[in-house]
């Protein structure tokens, strides 16, 4: 009988969409029984795929998007009750060996309930064992009450009472349904049977994590799309630039970011993955809704993202060096981690001017050893095949669980 994989998606940005459909993807080939379940499954990343498809409710983009600008959290305990509700329903329905989810906190206790095996993926910079433990202030209305100088100070104290704010009510649903509560936010993003970190431990390093945690690599995305024309020659004079903010930086930012670069001797590639209509563009700006993101890092210089994995990781993996203009947390963590390994530098989203912006590009153009650092974390990329890294964790899964039935047989 075949093996059989659900894979759940919250559906906050497109992020955890693409990677679980990447792993998905992975298997495919595996003779695996794939299951997904989101609350939409777009042409452009689901294309081709012949998953089983399962839709259930996940957070509208948009609301999470104001949550997360407002400071507030995500979830009540009333959302994530309703949540695993429909999980342990879908779970039972499917019969699944395994439960794959990205950012989608209910999936741990549904699995739980239902006796299967569960996996979160989560960048590794959100573990409780991150080498790294620092946590730069997100652009909060907070920042506009007390000033930068007042809420940098308040911050650090503020952040245990925070996490645990944010956390309460996957507590309070776990109790609900007569399970253990798992501890504060960083404890909640990493519970599960199985942790996978889709990062490189050079970049995002953690320090005595159990075993049940495990780096599977960077996971790359780009559409299907066809390749653009007009790029030039990436080793000419005018060099190449890619910007996307995606879709959960400031994309409020794209028009000011395309005035400087109309000013500038390069050429400039601006996907806006439809959150924002740009005016007529100059002769040397190029915008799409989306693009292959891979193909045309690989020919850019420099890479103007929001900071995230996503973007950044992609950047890197081609040794382009990025400029992160952060907005949220997860942002901020992802460009503290490139800017850490110097291949990257961060304006943040909040305090970018058009002279910041243009003193920026200009330096990172021209800093040799910018480009040097990226392609030393495009080589160790290299070495990180998720995908097969994935497939030898799954089928890991798969023999324990066999050896387990056969010891209570």
């Amino acid at each position: 009988m075949k093996k059989r994989v659900l894979f759940v998606s919250e559906n906050v940005t497109l992020a955890q969409v693409v990677r679980l459909v990447t792993l998905a993807r992975a298997l495919e080939n595996d003779g695996v029984d794939v299951h997904f379940a989101s609350s939409t499954f777009p042409e452009l990343m689901f294309g081709t795929t012949k998953f089983a498809r399962h839709e259930i409710e996940t957070l509208p983009a948009e609301r999470a998007d104001r949550a997360l600008r407002s400071g507030r959290r995500l979830y009540e305990k009333s959302t994530l009750v309703a949540y695993i509700a429909a999980e342990v329903k879908l779970i039972e329905r499917v019969q699944p060996d395994l439960v794959v989810g990205d950012f989608r906190w209910s999936v741990p206790a549904s699995a739980e309930l239902c006796g299967v095996p569960s996996a979160v993926l989560i960048n590794a910079y959100w573990s409780p064992f991150a080498a790294e433990r620092r946590f730069p202030v997100p652009d909060h209305p907070i920042v506009h009450w007390l000033g930068e100088s007042l809420t940098e100070q308040y911050f650090p104290r503020a952040i245990p009472r925070v996490f645990r704010h944010f956390a309460d009510p996957l507590n309070a649903a776990r109790r609900h349904f007569g399970l253990r509560a798992v501890g504060s936010l960083l404890e909640v993003l990493t519970h599960g049977d199985h942790t996978l970190y889709p990062d490189d431990p050079g970049l995002t390093p953690v320090r005595a994590a159990p075993p049940s945690h495990e780096f599977i690599g960077p996971v790359l995305w780009q559409p299907d799309l066809p390749e653009l024309d007009g790029l030039g020659d990436p080793a000419g004079d005018r060099p190449l630039i890619y910007v996307t903010l995606g879709s959960s930086g400031a994309a409020e930012l794209l028009p000011m970011i395309v005035a400087v670069l109309a000013q500038l001797p390069v050429t400039a590639v601006v996907a806006t993955a439809d959150r924002v209509q740009l005016p007529a563009l100059p002769e040397n700006v190029i915008a799409r809704s989306f693009v292959r993101g891979a193909d045309v890092a690989r020919r850019a210089r420099l890479v103007i993202s929001n900071g995230g994995s996503t973007t950044g990781y992609q950047a890197l993996a081609e040794g382009t060096p990025v400029l992160g203009l952060p907005s949220n947390l997860d942002q901020y963590l992802a460009t503290e981690a490139i800017v850490r390994a110097g291949a990257g530098r961060c304006v943040k989203a909040r305090r970018a001017t058009a002279d910041m912006l243009r003193s920026e590009i200009h330096g990172m153009l021209e800093d040799g050893a910018l480009q040097a650092a990226a392609r030393r974390v495009a080589a160790r990329f290299r070495a990180l095949d998720a995908g097969h890294n994935f497939r030898a964790f799954v089928q890991s899964v798969f023999v324990q669980r066999a050896l387990a039935g056969a010891e209570t047989s």
